[in-house]
């Protein structure tokens, strides 16, 4: 991570590592964290429950980063420092209704976009984002961070490095256009096939899972 950083002529420290746990047990996660990783995140929100339960003395913080159904919001809510899969209007809205009805603070929120057009992804419309800012707006418990995304699945490295390039072509932006709304720093992108792409395209936040356990059985 800290040398794809360096060769766009980035700080390492400007790219945090989510490290995705979905594919093993509570003991693994408990050494991630004993090396120092303090962003985890999940896909599913039952196994982010069971996760967090294990691990509820451990001083980190857990990401949802996988689709989020809306009649999982209230548990969920309560136990994630981030949900980068804001992938629809009517789960912006029921988090924000969720988050007055427990009086907490405004839930920090990235929103999802199909940049690969992949019909099998959920996620919002590059050409959707714009039109919706007063929509948006008119949800005060939802702080919008940035935007995430997955590269396509069928493509290459290179057509990976030209959605994540789309993808930070779209938050400038909507950065410009959203000015004094939203700060829109973060980019959610890279997995362990492509994060090092990901990161010299600009990401703040890689999602990494496989590429850590290698090796375990």
């Amino acid at each position: 991570m800290a040398e794809a950083a360096r060769r766009a002529g980035r700080s390492p420290s400007d790219v945090r590592l989510v490290a995705v746990t979905k594919y093993v047990g509570s003991d693994d996660v408990w050494a991630l964290v004993a090396a120092g990783c303090r962003d985890l995140g999940e896909s599913r929100p039952q196994q982010l429950w069971q996760k967090a339960a294990a691990l509820k003395t451990a001083d980190v913080s857990w990401h949802l980063i996988g689709h989020l159904q809306r009649n999982k919001v209230a548990r969920t809510l309560p136990l994630v420092s981030l949900v980068h899969s804001g992938d629809n209007l009517r789960l912006l809205e029921t988090l924000d209704a969720e988050a007055a009805h427990a009086n907490c603070t405004p839930v920090p929120v990235l929103l999802e976009v199909n940049i690969s057009g992949d019909t099998a992804k959920h996620g919002f419309q590059p050409h959707e984002l714009g039109p919706l800012a007063d929509r948006f707006a008119c949800l005060p418990r939802i702080d919008i961070k940035g935007l995430m995304a997955m590269a396509g699945r069928e493509g290459n490295l290179d057509d990976a490095r030209r959605e994540f390039s789309a993808l930070r072509q779209l938050r400038d932006e909507l950065r410009r256009a959203w000015a004094g709304r939203w700060s829109l720093d973060e980019l959610s992108m890279g997995m362990s096939s492509d994060y090092e792409v990901a990161i010299e395209e600009g990401a703040t936040l890689v999602r990494v899972g496989t590429a850590l356990f290698e090796g375990l059985e």
